[in-house]
């Protein structure tokens, strides 16, 4: 598998697309430095978080990672994205998995694939007017604000819902997970990741399907792009959880799932995407020989006398 990743560097570099990458050979070389650790802790499988599961490693495709981040990751995906599209590799990615403010920018050229022009160089002519300019105005203004002001004075109306009529107000409309491109037809998975309250695993929302692995699957779902992105970003404690009422909706079960009567599929409670995985990793690494990641996530300053009390702590991590 060959790992390049994206990372921030300066507050420009979300616009211009400027990037570090890792080589192949540089994580070649990670993974064999690391090799003699690992034989020694074989004896130990149970505690290994990560292990070999036996499956044949992947042979192709090319998987994009965008990761958690709010709006700063938002705009840092975008300048990664048209970084790709006027390299002409845009067009040959097969998955696209997304969290949180990662979801807002793939969910929007997911749901635009289709309205893109392509040149013989496999370059998007359009892009910039199909794509970013309608990410570059929701920038501009803060949603959160206005959704917390309103949703929590609102009775009735969740905070959470208050975001997803937003998004769908700016960017999806009346879209559903079934105006997302067909993989079948050569588009890519789009993949837009939650987290499960509930069960504690990734909510993942597809056109193909919805699924968490203990509870199952459902095929062709018809939820909401809108609502989609905003469980994808119920960033907690203030815009969680957000609810998915799944009602009515044909499960089905599969090898593995063990929470499988109604309380857990009738009305799904989920939360953003990066509590469980802030990469958008899981549904990727094991489906495409190579896997581009896109971190626009924030890293804490270094600070040699770290605040001790709770609110401050709160705060140092939560910005």
């Amino acid at each position: 598998m060959v790992g390049i990743g994206f990372r921030e560097r300066a507050k420009g570099a979300a616009m211009s697309g400027e990037a570090t990458t890792t080589t192949a050979a540089a994580t070649a070389a990670a993974v064999g430095a690391d090799a003699d650790a690992r034989s020694k802790a074989a004896h130990l499988p149970a505690l290994q978080p990560v292990h070999d599961t036996g499956a044949a490693p992947p042979t192709g495709g090319i998987g994009l990672c965008l990761s958690g981040g709010g709006y700063r990751a938002m705009l840092f995906h975008l300048g990664a994205l048209w970084r790709l599209n006027e390299l002409g590799l845009l067009r040959g990615l097969t998955r696209v998995s997304s969290v949180s403010g990662g979801s807002i920018v793939g969910a929007t050229l997911g749901a635009r694939w289709g309205r893109l022009a392509w040149s013989p160089e496999n370059v998007a002519t359009n892009f910039a007017d199909v794509v970013a300019e309608d990410i570059h105005a929701l920038a501009a203004r803060t949603l959160d604000v206005a959704a917390v002001a309103s949703g929590g004075l609102l009775p009735g109306v969740t905070i959470g819902e208050r975001i997803a009529h937003a998004y769908a107000d700016d960017l999806f409309g009346d879209a559903t997970l079934q105006d997302l491109p067909d993989p079948a037809a050569g588009a890519p998975l789009f993949v837009i990741c939650a987290t499960n309250l509930e069960s504690g695993a990734l909510f993942r929302f597809a056109r193909p399907y919805l699924a968490d692995h203990r509870v199952g699957m459902v095929h062709a779902p018809t939820v909401r792009l809108s609502d989609a992105v905003a469980a994808s970003s119920a960033f907690p404690p203030v815009l969680s959880p957000f609810e998915i009422d799944l009602r009515g909706a044909a499960w089905e079960t599969v090898d593995g799932n063990d929470l499988t009567d109604d309380r857990w599929r009738e009305r799904v409670t989920l939360s953003d995407g990066g509590v469980y995985d802030n990469l958008g990793l899981e549904t990727v690494w094991k489906d495409c020989a190579t896997v581009l990641i896109s971190d626009g996530g924030g890293h804490l300053a270094d600070d040699p006398d770290p605040p001790h009390d709770w609110p401050r702590q709160t705060l140092r991590v939560l910005t």
